[in-house]
């Protein structure tokens, strides 16, 4: 089959459900599907993605040539097995070799948010942008770095990792930080994410609610809604400038559930901007243009 009549195929292996979409080589979209994600149970997620492979190639008719999966964690680069997922029961599995050996054909697997940054650089939000850094903050914390149109994996295969590492320029109150289900403490999943802003809330009020009725409790005046949102925009900021001081991104691009709070966008570069050790202030963090589409888009991208 041409190049130019190639169809490629991404999958998006999410916490509680699975997308899948089929893309022209001009990135028009031409199908799609989305199934609940198996929990707890390694080999119904085999079967679950093995399945929708399947039922997508058979509703564009065939000619799907390429197949990417964004998934969470990643894989070894010495094993071939998945770790630092945090759906754990992929942990320590060959996730790619099985998958590979019933869909009898090769595929790329990347971490979700690598694939996430790759969607934005490539046609979204910051296409044309030589250097990307994007964010994942919803349910957990991740980031992924593009360079040239290319995924920085890096030699260990962490590149972009920055979930677990922790937030910088800590305050004392902020020292050493919530427990990580990584087994460490202040990781910035624990601060920087949906889980961690309402964490925050939890602390001070005693009561679990999400980011959303954080940011409308907030807009009715209440006080300890918008002492959350300050101090999450406050260590969001901390967290991007610690990465502009080590890869200087062009671009960065916000991705995840609270990525469509409105107030990021002006507070973060405000905040971030006196602890980036340069002279030249300016921090273009922008939307994604493919919002929740953006992780499976930039899975088919991999090829």
């Amino acid at each position: 089959m041409s190049e130019k009549a190639a169809k490629r195929m991404g999958l998006d292996l999410g916490g509680t459900k699975i997308e899948g979409r089929v893309l022209a080589p001009d990135g028009e979209e031409i199908a799609r599907m989305r199934i609940l994600a198996p929990q707890g149970d390694y080999q119904a997620t085999v079967t679950a993605l093995t399945d929708i492979v399947r039922a997508l190639e058979a509703e564009v008719g065939g000619g799907v040539t390429t197949v990417g999966i964004g998934m969470p964690g990643s894989l070894s680069p010495v094993t071939g097995l998945v770790r630092n997922a945090n759906s754990t029961w992929l942990n320590g599995q060959p996730l790619r070799e099985d998958l590979e050996r019933v869909l009898e054909r090769p595929l790329r697997l990347a971490n979700d948010a690598n694939c996430f940054a790759l969607s934005e650089a490539v046609d979204g939000a910051a296409a044309g942008a030589r250097s990307v850094f994007g964010v994942i903050i919803g349910t957990g914390c991740g980031g992924g770095i593009v360079i040239d149109g290319r995924v920085l994996e890096g030699a260990r295969g962490i590149g972009g990792e920055w979930g677990h590492n922790p937030l910088p320029w800590s305050e004392p109150d902020e020292h050493p930080g919530p427990e990580c289900w990584c087994g460490r403490k202040g990781c910035m999943e624990m601060w920087a994410s949906g889980t961690g802003l309402s964490s925050d809330y939890r602390r001070r009020t005693g009561e679990l609610v999400s980011g959303h009725e954080i940011v409308a409790r907030a807009k009715l005046g209440e006080p300890a809604a918008q002492t959350s949102l300050d101090r999450h925009a406050s260590r969001l900021a901390r967290g991007i400038a610690h990465i502009i001081n080590v890869v200087d991104p062009e671009v960065i691009v916000l991705g995840g559930g609270l990525s469509k709070l409105p107030h990021l966008y002006e507070a973060v570069p405000r905040l971030a901007a006196p602890y980036v050790f340069s002279d030249v202030k300016n921090i273009d963090i922008r939307p994604p243009k493919w919002g929740d589409a953006s992780g499976v888009r930039g899975a088919a991208w991999l090829w």
